[in-house]
């Protein structure tokens, strides 16, 4: 079958990314239309770049008052590295998720009642937020589906300690596959980096290009390629979701020896109904291909909490491969078959 992946012709033969290292840039944001689908749901909700800028407010570490780096920086400045490395790909404008608003007031309101506060007087912020940058022009088709290069990128405030002087802060970081008919992200070992601490701008510039470049955009494909190739009866998928809940229930000494599981009861339930009505990955009846399961759990990973999204599409890769190599007697993952 000829390939039709769509690869960044250069190669970088060095690690040292500083002649690269550039100050974040302004992204000019064109009007949108709204999207059907998202790639991440949850409680969270649609918003600008221009939002973010100019209707909130941002956080400091309260010891020194220093700045923390803000979202719109952060998506900005992996914006730029993202045209840095891929030029001359098509790369659009962010998709920006975020969720957990913290209120506040300006000191002139401070001794107003709630119910005649006005826009004016009150500050907010957004505890998280999460986006997707796709870039269309590299692409590769699997069973059936296109899917789209993409980075997403993930901030989560709840997990730093503002309440001290600046340190490092945490970011999390994918570049991925996402599938066009869903909006499924397919997140995998070399394109994720949970724990990118950065003081500045241009070091989250720089972590992102190396991330970038150690994504082997081609291997990943042909993993998810070789899903479609085998299959789980019903009694097999049934098993399987028996087993996803039970692991919840586990002792902690019992979960250790098993091969992890991130999704929820809720989520095994969502994957259960998808099962059953999703037109596109839906197989009652039908045995199962392991294709399908990995858009039934990456579906159901959409409910995700911002904070917890991007591990756990990680783990649904993770869970997909596993079980596909149980399938053909691999003994790592056979507990959830058994």
């Amino acid at each position: 079958m000829e390939s039709t992946l769509q690869i960044m012709p250069v190669q970088r033969t060095s690690r040292n990314f500083g002649e690269y290292a550039e100050e974040a840039v302004i992204i000019e944001e064109p009007v949108k239309p709204k999207k059907v689908n998202h790639f991440i749901e949850a409680n969270s909700v649609e918003v600008t770049l221009d939002h973010l800028k100019n209707e909130n407010v941002i956080p400091v570490f309260s010891k020194d008052n220093e700045l923390t780096i803000s979202h719109p920086q952060f998506i900005e400045t992996v914006w730029a590295a993202a045209n840095s490395f891929y030029s001359g790909e098509q790369i659009e404008q962010p998709d920006i998720r975020c969720s957990h608003v913290i209120k506040g007031r300006k000191p002139e309101a401070v001794n107003k009642p709630k119910n005649l506060l006005t826009e004016a007087d009150t500050t907010q912020y957004y505890e998280r937020c999460a986006f997707a940058i796709d870039i269309p022009s590299i692409y590769e088709d699997v069973s059936g589906n296109r899917l789209n290069l993409s980075i997403v990128g993930v901030r989560a405030l709840n997990r730093e300690n503002l309440a001290t002087k600046k340190s490092p802060e945490l970011f999390r970081l994918a570049v991925s596959f996402k599938n066009q008919v869903c909006c499924n992200m397919c997140v995998f070992t070399d394109g994720y980096k949970d724990d990118i601490k950065v003081m500045s701008t241009k070091e989250l510039f720089l972590a992102t290009l190396e991330l970038l470049n150690n994504f082997n955009a081609a291997k990943n494909i042909h993993l998810l390629q070789t899903l479609g190739d085998s299959y789980l009866n019903e009694h097999q998928f049934v098993t399987l979701l028996g087993r996803m809940r039970l692991y919840q229930c586990l002792p902690q000494g019992y979960q250790k020896a098993i091969p992890r599981m991130l999704f929820t009861d809720t989520q095994v339930n969502n994957v259960a109904k998808a099962y059953i009505n999703d037109e596109n990955f839906g197989s009652l009846g039908n045995d199962l291909s392991m294709w399908k399961l990995y858009n039934l759990l990456t579906g159901a990973n959409k409910s995700s909490y911002i904070d917890s999204f991007l591990d756990r599409a990680y783990n649904a890769t993770e869970l997909a491969t596993g079980i596909c190599s149980a399938l053909h007697g691999d003994d790592n993952y056979q507990w959830f078959l058994s």
